[in-house]
C-alpha cells in the first residue's frame, strides 16, 4: 500500500511517522525547503485577509516557528461529536516530556505579570512546554526557529519516519489530487504524476481546501484564525525581549491572555524612546467567529462579537500591564493578526469522525478540521488527531 502525506506540519509529520512505524510505504510532499532550524523564520508568508494571517511554509510547517505550547484544546468538543483523544494526547505528552518549564526559565518581565494578574484576582497558569529545559537558553527567538533544538518540532517525527522507510520530497507542491469514480489514485506536482492508494492532506486550513476544491469537494468555509493583539508598554529595562514567551496563561470564556512581546510594540513607542529590551507586553487572543472563506482569495473579518472580546481582553490587559509597572501613558495594541487558521475542511461537513472525505481514501488532518475555533495553539490537539488517524488507517487497511 502506497500513502502519500500532503505537508510536514504537525498531523502530516505525525501521521507519517505512524504509518511508516508499521512498515507502510510513505511518500511526504513538502511545497518549502529543509532548512537550518534557526533559519525558520525565513520561510514565512504573510496573507493580508482583512485580518493579516501568517504561515509557514517549509519542512516542519509551523511547529519551527511556535512559542513551544502544548494545551489540550477543544477535547471536550471533540469527544463530544464521538472523537476521544485523551490516550492520544496522554501518549504524545508522555512522549515528548509536555510540561511547564521551570522557575529558571521564567524571566522578571513574566514573574511581574503573573504576580499583577495574581494581585488583581486572574488566575494564571503556566502553559505546558514542548521545549526541554536542559537544552534552552532563554533568548526570546522561539518564533524565529530554535538555533539550540531545545524546541520540538516535527522535523524530528520526519526524520525517524526517514529511519522506517518514509520518503521526503521538499521544495515540491502538490497542485492536484488525482480522483477517478470518488476513489482517491494520487497526486500531481504540475505534470508529474505519483500514485497513492491514500491520500492524507495536511497542507493547512488555506492550502488544504484549495487543494480539495480542486476535486469538487465544497471545502473553504468558516474559515477561523485565532485573532490576536499585543497589548504593551514601557518598563525601563525589562529585558522582557529576551525570555521565553507565552510562559504562562489567563483563560476567560473565549480570551486568552499571555505573555508576549512584539517588535510592533516598539516601533510605535519610539515616540518615547522606546528600546527593544524597555517594552512588557501580553498577547489578547479569542477564539473568533468563523467569518472567513478561501477560495482563490483569502478574505476574513472580524465580526462585532470579535471586537468585543479584543477590547475586553485588552482592557484587562492594559490593567494587568500598569499593574506590573509599566506606565499608563505608553501603552498601546497592534492590530489583529491571525496566529491559527482553521475551520475550511471541518469535522461533520467536509470529513467525517475518521477524518476521510466523500472521496475515498482521501483524508485530511491539520487544523482545517476543527469545527470551532480553540483560541489556543491547537499544535497539541492536531498530534493527537494525527495519531488517532494513523491508527484508524492501519487498523482499517492492514488488520
Amino acid at each position: 500500500m502506497n500513502v502519500i502525506v500532503i505537508g510536514s506540519g504537525a498531523g502530516g509529520a505525525t501521521v507519517a511517522r505512524e504509518l511508516a512505524k508499521s512498515g507502510i510505504n510513505v511518500t511526504i510532499f513538502e511545497k518549502g525547503p529543509l532548512n537550518k532550524m534557526e533559519k525558520s523564520y525565513q520561510n514565512y508568508e504573510v496573507l493580508n485577509t482583512g485580518i493579516e494571517i501568517s504561515q509557514t511554509v517549509c519542512v516542519g510547517g509551523t511547529t519551527t516557528v511556535t512559542m513551544g505550547n502544548a494545551i489540550r484544546t477543544c477535547e471536550k468538543y471533540f469527544k463530544s461529536i464521538g472523537i476521544n483523544l485523551k490516550k492520544e494526547f496522554q501518549e504524545i505528552e508522555d512522549e515528548l516530556c509536555v510540561k511547564p518549564l521551570p522557575d529558571s526559565h521564567f524571566g522578571d518581565g513574566t514573574r511581574k505579570l503573573m504576580n499583577a494578574a495574581e494581585s488583581l484576582g486572574f488566575e494564571i497558569k503556566k502553559i505546558p512546554k514542548f521545549i526541554k529545559p536542559q537544552n534552552c537558553k532563554p533568548c526570546g527567538k522561539c518564533a524565529f526557529g530554535c538555533s539550540k533544538d531545545a524546541k520540538w518540532t516535527t522535523v524530528e517525527f520526519i526524520e525517524e519516519a526517514e529511519k522506517y522507510g518514509a520518503k521526503l520530497i521538499d521544495n515540491t507542491p502538490v497542485t492536484e489530487i488525482i480522483v477517478e469514480n470518488d476513489e482517491i489514485k494520487g497526486v500531481k506536482s504540475y505534470d508529474q504524476v505519483f500514485n497513492a492508494d491514500i491520500v492524507v492532506l495536511s497542507a493547512g486550513a488555506i492550502e488544504t481546501p484549495r487543494l480539495l476544491q480542486k476535486t469538487g469537494l465544497n471545502a473553504g468555509n468558516n474559515l477561523f484564525v485565532d485573532t490576536f493583539v499585543t497589548v504593551g508598554g514601557i518598563l525601563k529595562n525589562i529585558k522582557f525581549n529576551k525570555e521565553v514567551q507565552m510562559n504562562a496563561f489567563i483563560k476567560i470564556d473565549d480570551i486568552v491572555i499571555a505573555p508576549h512581546y512584539s517588535s510592533l510594540i516598539v516601533e510605535k513607542l519610539h515616540k518615547f524612546g522606546a528600546r527593544k529590551k524597555d517594552i512588557l507586553g501580553l498577547m489578547v487572543k479569542i477564539a473568533d467567529e468563523p467569518s472567513g472563506n478561501v477560495r482563490e482569495n483569502v478574505i476574513k473579518y472580524s465580526t462585532m462579537k470579535d471586537i468585543g472580546l479584543l477590547a475586553k481582553g485588552s482592557a484587562i490587559a492594559g490593567a494587568i500591564l500598569t499593574e506590573s509597572g509599566v506606565d499608563p501613558v505608553t501603552l498601546t495594541s497592534t492590530y489583529a493578526r491571525g496566529a491559527h487558521p482553521g475551520g475550511t475542511a471541518a469535522i461533520g461537513d467536509v470529513v467525517d469522525i475518521d477524518l476521510e472525505t466523500k472521496v475515498k481514501g482521501l483524508y485530511v488532518v491539520d487544523a482545517s478540521v476543527f469545527p470551532k475555533a480553540p483560541g489556543a495553539p491547537p499544535v497539541l490537539t492536531i498530534l493527537a488527531l494525527a495519531k488517532r488517524l494513523g491508527k484508524h488507517i492501519i487498523k482499517e487497511k492492514i488488520s
